[in-house]
């Protein structure tokens, strides 16, 4: 039913494993920290949809800093996408992301920690979904390196890939700028992510 072996790989038993390792309200406050800092260089959300939601971590903080706003999320994993429904207020679309055709565009179109682990090849028709449903800005919260890389992950390999994605997306679009950017460090003493290096993109 999938296209490739990450989506295989997720839509299974590890992406079930996944779920019972990254629960927990530690990451929804570290992901409020996060989305707080990337949200100060937006000139106003009203509607947010997220690439590869999970179970919602993500939503949960933006809801809060967002109470107003529309939400729906991608999920290619079904328990994941079960308890992302439970939340009430996404609007929930199980499926893959490369299987994905926005019907409506959204202001705040976002992933984090997802576009590594798209094959390679995979990434333009994602970059290319992430702009099309993007009515202004586009954010991407993964590891970056300079050159593309595939590193191992958790004993697998052909499941991580390390890259300047946001520096793809620039070059891809001319009518997309880069607003800002910045890191979250695993070890911070009080908000602590994995590393991540976000970039807000602003499409004209």
């Amino acid at each position: 039913m999938h296209k490739t072996e990450q989506e295989v790989f997720w839509a299974g038993e590890f992406g079930n494993d996944y779920i019972s390792r990254n629960e927990g309200c530690e990451i929804v406050a570290g992901n409020l920290a996060l989305f707080s800092k990337v949200l100060e260089r937006t000139g106003g959300v009203g509607s947010v949809i997220e690439f590869g939601a999970n179970i919602g971590l993500n939503l949960r903080a933006l809801k809060t800093l967002l109470p107003g706003a529309e939400f729906a999320g991608i999920e290619i994993n079904a328990k994941a996408a079960e308890k992302l429904g439970e939340l009430g207020f996404v609007d929930v679309h199980h499926g893959s992301i490369l299987e994905f055709f926005p019907k409506k565009q959204f202001d705040f179109v976002f992933s984090k920690g997802v576009l590594i682990h798209i094959a390679p090849e995979s990434l333009p028709d994602v970059y290319d979904k992430l702009y099309e449903t993007s009515a202004r800005y586009i954010c991407l919260a993964e590891y970056y390196n300079q050159d593309p890389v595939e590193i191992p992950y958790r004993g697998h390999a052909g499941k991580m890939f390390k890259r300047d994605f946001a520096g793809e997306m620039l070059k891809r679009y001319s009518d997309i700028s880069l607003v800002g950017y910045g890191f979250v460090y695993q070890h911070d003493p009080v908000f602590p992510l994995d590393d991540i290096t976000w970039f807000l993109l602003e499409k004209k």
